[in-house]
């Protein structure tokens, strides 16, 4: 009989029956870690979109448009001259704009546009790939979604987290809006250049017609903005902008819009219409406007209008007057690295002003910020405080050397001439009896006849203000010789006629003729005309240009400044030369360069002008409304109008 088995010798459960438990184990312990891993991976995906999101703006509000005020500068004929802040056309519909300009942005941004959603898959790995290879971000692979996005949400940082931020708003736009609408926004509101947003806008400045007028090269020009705005514009550079459109076309062959023939057509032959009013050098007038406008108006945030007095046919002759200056200096080597030209009307209406050799190198404006020591130009001030005080030109004056306490001011042909009038010792610039005039009739009473006159610089109360130590700007000298010009009648220099706001609103128009009788006509007139001998065999012979003209020249010591100011009954203008640094010049005089450049220019600026001598100037100032009694009553000398106390009822007293 058999015994039975113990417990320990029960038979085994073989090896096999064991595996699939353990799988079961395993099986269970991987599914818990996975769903763990997924959990967290979820959290990771939730907790970095929340990270990208951080930053961005809200959404909605992003899609109202906001934009700088545009302040538009105009010349005095209405001419637009320049304009500041950003254009923004009017809005237009896509079905309303022609097709080939949207097949020109969609060849060159992105033409899987109406495939994608969004965001480019193929797009981005060609850009990843080649920012890998390049080791920095080169290229941003971005769709026109992505674009709109980052123009409308993002700053242009090119990072990765704005990359992801970008990606996140474009998503956001492909769910709300239809990609006809988001085309449409993009092109209403992309930046093209110019301070322009928008095709619409683009197509106004640059070729002054709507956006559903582009011809197929326009629209390849608007097109090709898109690029870099700032570089391919027809404003900064035509012939960018016309290689960039050629680019533009043969995208268009590419993607199957144009045949070869059409694209070549369309690019034989054309130029680009830029539309920048040619004013170079008028940057210089456009700054100092800019600058004042705040005096006239407050602009809180409205559109504005500026009409202006500039002329931009005298503005083209003072640049090219200056241009040519320049040259001949550098030939010479004469060392005048800088000058300046402002012309103005008698009555202050800046017409033309050049500020400096290259706006592009230094926006520094030398005719209106430089003070500088105008030399003998400051002379007719001191001779008109000695008319006023009872001298005529015919007056006995001596040439001797002089001295005072220690200084001897000297001629600068180094000789003496002896006696001679005062209208002489003016034609031929004698220090000696410019000093002799300031010592009879003092320091302060030349300083109240250059306030009468508008100049409000800062001058020295000695003997030495007779020789233009003092410093002054170009523009407030050229206007003290206005008032002379206007037979006494005082001269506040102005650039601005009128400021309009939205719709045309008027919120500043100038009236009146100035601040009313600034120095006795008769000393005005008298001085005029020993003036006219500065021109007519004086120190300023080489400006005679064939018209009635009264002048001034003026060198600073060592050469380091030289002016010639004048004017006809029409014009006045001033020109200096120099160097910023102070530095002297090589020999350099107001009756060399500076009176040569000012004849030029006045001889362009007269062409076609009727010949008025001052005869014809009466005594409001006015050319041609001079007559046989104001000349009578010169003669006699009353004054016209109100009899004035010498130095009294001044402008600037």
């Amino acid at each position: 009989m058999a015994r039975p088995q113990r417990p320990s010798q029960r038979p085994r459960k073989s090896s096999g029956s064991a595996a699939p438990g353990r799988r079961r184990s395993v099986l269970r312990g991987a599914l818990k870690w996975t769903a763990a891993a997924a959990v967290w991976a979820v959290v990771a995906v939730l907790a970095g979109g929340v990270w990208i999101s951080v930053g961005l703006p809200d959404l909605d509000e992003a899609l109202k448009t906001e934009r700088r005020p545009t302040v538009t500068l105009l010349a005095a004929d209405g001419a637009e001259i320049f304009r500041a802040g950003d254009l923004v056309g009017e809005t237009a519909a896509l079905k309303d704009l022609p097709p080939h300009l949207i097949q020109a942005v969609l060849a060159t941004e992105d033409r899987r546009f109406y495939s994608h959603f969004g965001i480019d898959p193929i797009g981005l790995a060609r850009a990843m790939y080649r920012n890998i290879r390049a080791g920095r971000i080169v290229e941003g692979g971005s769709t026109i979604t992505q674009q709109l996005a980052k123009n409308l949400f993002l700053t242009p940082a090119r990072t990765y987290v704005r990359k992801l931020q970008e990606m996140v708003a474009a998503l956001w736009l492909e769910v709300e809006f239809t990609k006809d609408q988001i085309l449409e926004v993009y092109l209403n509101r992309v930046y093209l250049g110019a301070g322009t947003y928008g095709v619409d806008a683009a197509a106004q400045r640059f070729f002054r017609k709507s956006a559903r007028r582009l011809n197929l090269y326009e629209a390849a020009v608007v097109a090709g903005l898109l690029k870099a705005p700032s570089r391919y514009n027809p404003v900064a550079s035509p012939e960018r902008a016309h290689a960039r459109a050629r680019t533009v076309l043969a995208n268009m062959v590419a993607a199957g819009y144009l045949s070869d023939r059409k694209a070549a057509e369309a690019a034989r032959g054309i130029q680009v219409a830029v539309v920048a009013a040619p004013t170079g050098n008028a940057r210089h007038f456009v700054d100092w406007v800019l600058d004042a406008i705040n005096d006239y108006v407050t602009a809180g945030g409205r559109d504005l209008v500026v009409r202006t007095t500039l002329d931009i046919g005298l503005q083209r002759q003072a640049e090219t007057a200056m241009a040519r200056a320049f040259l001949a200096a550098d030939r010479a080597a004469v060392k005048a690295g800088e000058g300046a030209l402002v012309a103005l009307t008698p009555e202050g209406a800046v017409r033309a002003m050049v500020g400096g050799r290259d706006y592009g190198d230094s926006q520094f404006n030398r005719a209106v910020q430089a003070q500088r020591q105008p030399g003998s130009a400051f002379k007719p001030v001191v001779y008109l405080a000695a008319l006023e005080a009872g001298m005529t030109p015919e007056t006995p004056v001596v040439d001797h050397p002089v001295s005072l306490s220690g200084w001897q001011p000297a001629n600068f042909s180094g000789k003496y001439e002896g006696r001679m009038t005062l209208e002489q010792a003016l034609a031929n610039s004698v220090n000696t009896v410019a000093v002799q005039l300031a010592q009879k009739v003092g320091p302060a009473r030349i300083i109240d006849t250059a306030r009468a006159l508008g100049i409000s610089s800062d001058l020295p109360r000695d003997a030495g203000l007779a020789l233009g130590t003092g410093e002054v700007n170009l523009l407030e000298l050229t206007a003290a010789y206005a008032v002379l010009a206007r037979s006494g009648m005082g001269v506040w220099p102005y650039a601005i006629t009128e400021i309009a706001g939205p719709g045309g609103l008027v919120l500043y128009k100038r009236r009146g003729s100035g601040p009313g009788r600034a120095v006795p006509a008769r000393a005005a007139r008298t001085l005029t005309e020993m003036m006219t001998k500065v021109i007519d065999g004086g120190t300023g012979k080489h400006a005679a240009f064939g018209r009635p003209a009264a002048a001034k020249t003026g060198t600073s010591q060592d050469y380091r400044d030289a002016w010639f100011v004048g004017f006809t009954p029409q014009l006045v203008a001033g020109v200096w030369f120099g160097n910023d640094d102070g530095a002297p010049m090589k020999r350099v005089t107001g009756g060399g360069l500076p009176a040569r450049t000012w004849a030029g220019f006045m001889a362009a600026a007269h062409q076609g002008l009727p010949v008025v001598a001052f005869d014809d100037v009466g005594d409001d100032g006015r050319p041609g409304s001079g007559s046989f009694w104001s000349r009578l009553k010169n003669l006699v000398g009353s004054d016209s109008g109100t009899t004035e106390p010498v130095g009294e009822n001044r402008a600037g007293d």
